[in-house]
């Protein structure tokens, strides 16, 4: 059976299969990925061709248990099979369980969406996408005086997106998200020492997107920044100080420390062995771990984001979330499971890679939120720090609590000004201590796409993170 010919209506069969056997709920999703894959290094192809897998996943509720089971195997067999394995994955489950897993009553949609496309993604052949992308990379300048451009890799991906999803309990949803990528790594020496950038250009939408991100401008702005760093930049000065930080670090910034914290699974110690605790374990609702001016939104609704999407892998309708509010713990990111534990209603997070994956509670387009201030302003008033454009690396500790991030192109600020670059600063500081640490914000709201990774086995999602200029005041520089 192909893609154009599945019929959703088996998944509703499949439902009512299970709940005949017994299931108090039952869900049956089919998903699919498809689309083209281009791979250049040094201006030469690699790698081309084209990717699809296509599933059907059945996740059901038998005697307070949980199971889950998927096939890429479209025939009707294979599909009741998928049913009988998650029912007797549900019972081995509900043996062992001292809590009943119940789904919360959310509202659930009963829709079809698709995301619009001015130049369809299929409307183009792979020869021809090749071209485009290497047009728009041949374009860019690479040459900066007093560096050599060591090795150039550019990757285009297509991740198209079909589904449909049906519950038990009157959930139904189809919907279509083409989405595509540009992934480059540049990697520059000036003869004595090297610097790398990594930088990924995205959107949700047709072939459209790859003239409106601008890869040209994106490459030549990424060697600039290896240029001025290799040619120009002097050591960083280290101690207490006001640190600007650009959008691309603020949104790594809320990604890792307030969207990772805010998952209710993370929360209830569920993601414990793979990726962590939360130290938003020792808070709850209201509490205070910024400053007024520290608001961070998680919104899946954002037209062209990486992360968009209108309806989750529950069928539960997408809202902006807001997970701090004005310095406040305000909501966590909610399935449908973890909001019955914790009494209240699903957010619209949970979500899955592709069909062989369960939905669990993910972020979608994390951002801290903006505020009043031009660039200018906000660092007029700064007598001696550091303005931070964009970042090299970060870490942070499994608790989500201590923090580090590198700069890669960086800043004196001096009485109100921009002076000389400098070299790899380093802000050392625990998640609480940042967002207390903010006092300005800027109007100037930036996005920056990834893929974000969590689950056994890994699972890598779109996202996008972003935020306007802030200011940080008082703060360590190592």
């Amino acid at each position: 059976m192909s893609v154009e010919s599945f019929d959703p209506d088996i998944l509703g069969k499949l439902v009512h299969s299970a709940i005949r056997e017994g299931a108090s709920y039952a869900e049956a999703r089919f998903h699919s990925l498809y689309g083209n894959r281009i791979g250049l290094m040094n201006g030469r192809v690699f790698t081309a061709g084209y990717e699809e897998q296509v599933g059907v996943a059945v996740r059901v509720i038998h005697g307070g248990g949980l199971g889950f089971a998927s096939t890429d195997k479209l025939d009707q067999d294979s599909l009741y099979k998928a049913v009988s394995t998650a029912l007797s994955n549900a019972r081995i489950s509900s043996s062992i369980q001292k809590h009943g897993i119940e789904m919360d009553e959310s509202r659930l949609g009963s829709t079809r969406y698709s995301v619009y496309q001015k130049k369809p993604l299929e409307s183009l052949s792979l020869t021809d996408k090749l071209a485009e992308v290497k047009e728009r990379a041949n374009a860019a300048d690479l040459n900066m005086e007093g560096i050599q451009l060591k090795s150039f890799m550019l990757f285009y991906n297509e991740l198209a997106e079909r589904k449909i999803i049906v519950t038990s309990d009157g959930g139904y949803v189809e919907a279509e998200i083409p989405r595509a990528y540009v992934r480059h790594n540049l990697t520059a020496s000036n003869g004595s020492e090297n610097r790398n950038r990594y930088s990924v250009i995205a959107w949700t939408g047709g072939f459209e997107g790859l003239d409106e991100k601008n890869l040209t401008s994106s490459l030549e702005d990424d060697m600039r920044s290896l240029g001025i760093v290799l040619t120009k930049a002097k050591a960083s000065p280290k101690g207490k100080m006001d640190v600007v930080l650009g959008p691309e670090l603020a949104g790594i910034a809320v990604h890792e420390s307030i969207g990772h914290p805010s998952e209710a699974d993370r929360i209830l110690g569920r993601e414990a062995a793979q990726a962590g605790l939360s130290y938003w374990r020792d808070y709850k609702i209201g509490d205070r771990i910024g400053s007024n001016v520290a608001t961070v939104i998680d919104d899946p609704t954002i037209p062209g984001a990486f992360g968009f999407y209108l309806y989750d892998d529950e069928a539960v309708p997408a809202r902006p979330r807001y997970l701090l509010y004005k310095g406040l713990i305000n909501e966590m990111l909610q399935n449908r499971e973890t909001a019955r534990l914790f009494g209240v209603k699903s957010n619209g997070a949970a979500r899955a890679r592709d069909f062989k994956s369960e939905p669990i509670v993910r972020m979608a387009n994390t951002y801290f939120a903006t505020g009043d201030y031009s660039f200018e302003e906000l660092i007029e008033d700064v007598r001696q720090g550091i303005y931070i454009k964009k970042y090299m690396e970060w870490n942070i500790d499994d608790y989500r609590w201590g923090a580090r991030y590198v700069g890669l192109e960086a800043y004196l600020v001096e009485n109100g000004r921009l002076g000389d670059p400098v070299k790899d600063p380093v802000l050392e500081i625990t998640s609480p201590s940042f967002y207390t640490s903010v006092d300005a914000a800027g109007r100037d709201l930036k996005l920056y796409p990834g893929f974000c990774g969590k689950g056994e086995p890994i699972q890598g999602v779109p996202v996008t993170m972003g935020g306007p200029h802030i200011r940080l005041r008082e703060v360590i520089v190592k």
